[in-house]
């Protein structure tokens, strides 16, 4: 039993890194989960989703020499966030693994939080958190995005929208791997993932603290929207009514949603709805 009151036999933190991100914010990342958390990880494993600038290899190179538990997985081509992320599940050593950003900033006490949790309810599969948004300043809180907290309350949820805020999960890989494990999807991945882990009988939780502090850019909303988003969204909602995972009146409210927000509204408009609606 450590210092922390917990019985901490090991856990995995999964994160990609491609040529894109910005040296800069990925060095703070690493920082959060290593050098301020109460816990930090036994393995980090970090694959480098194609080549990448020298700044971000200087990065890498300041972490991996500093801490010997850094498994890098370097892949010769860019095969995108979820295909880059199985590949980061399935390396991990260890049953517990926690998903992490290349920009953005875990709460100290953000494993301590989850592996506590996953102590008192060894029945849980994933456990998340809220998380909150920021530009420029990590001080310059824009948003917060709220998710609930119990299993009952997050399967209801995850009917209309995605109850689990991504970037702060820590989930049982065995739960993720009989599920199907990540697999290629726009902008959708972990949604994707967690419809076949629901259907797969997955316990979630969330801890209803902010475990992450999101690095956002005032683009983020406009990404949100157009055909290709759109197409990515519906095909979700295809794969939920197959499944029986919603009926047939709840698919055709969340598709004409989805329409209006991400077709027929303007960019600033769709930022307004997302400020008043999808975040508190």
């Amino acid at each position: 039993m450590s210092e922390n009151g917990i019985n901490n036999s090991g856990f995995s933190v999964a994160i990609s890194v491609y040529k894109n991100d910005n040296p800069i914010y990925f060095d703070r990342a690493l920082s959060s989960i290593t050098e301020v958390q109460s816990v930090i990880p036994n393995e980090v494993v970090l694959v480098v989703d194609g080549p990448i600038s020298e700044d971000l290899k200087k990065v890498i190179l300041k972490y991996k020499s500093k801490y010997d538990f850094f498994n890098v997985i370097y892949l010769e081509k860019n095969i995108g966030l979820g295909n880059a992320l199985k590949i980061a599940i399935d390396n991990s050593k260890y049953e517990l693994i926690a998903r992490m950003d290349s920009d953005d900033v875990s709460s100290p006490t953000r494993f301590e939080e989850q592996l506590k949790y996953f102590q008192l309810h060894p029945d849980v599969d994933i456990v998340g958190g809220d998380i909150t948004e920021f530009i420029g300043e990590e001080e310059n809180i824009v948003g917060k995005r709220v998710v609930p907290v119990k299993n009952i309350e997050i399967r209801e949820y995850m009917k209309k929208r995605c109850a689990m805020n991504h970037v702060s999960v820590m989930y049982k890989k065995k739960s993720v791997q009989c599920a199907g494990g990540y697999q290629d999807w726009f902008w959708n991945e972990d949604y994707f993932l967690w419809i076949r882990m629901w259907l797969n009988g997955a316990v979630f939780a969330n801890t209803g603290t902010v475990l992450v502090n999101v690095r956002v850019g005032k683009e983020m909303y406009q990404r949100r929207g157009g055909k290709k988003y759109f197409e990515s969204e519906k095909k979700l909602q295809d794969y939920m009514l197959k499944n029986k995972m919603i009926g047939i009146r709840t698919y055709f409210m969340n598709v004409i949603k989805r329409v209006i927000v991400q077709i027929i509204v303007p960019n600033r408009i769709r930022g307004w709805i997302f400020r008043t609606f999808a975040r508190s």
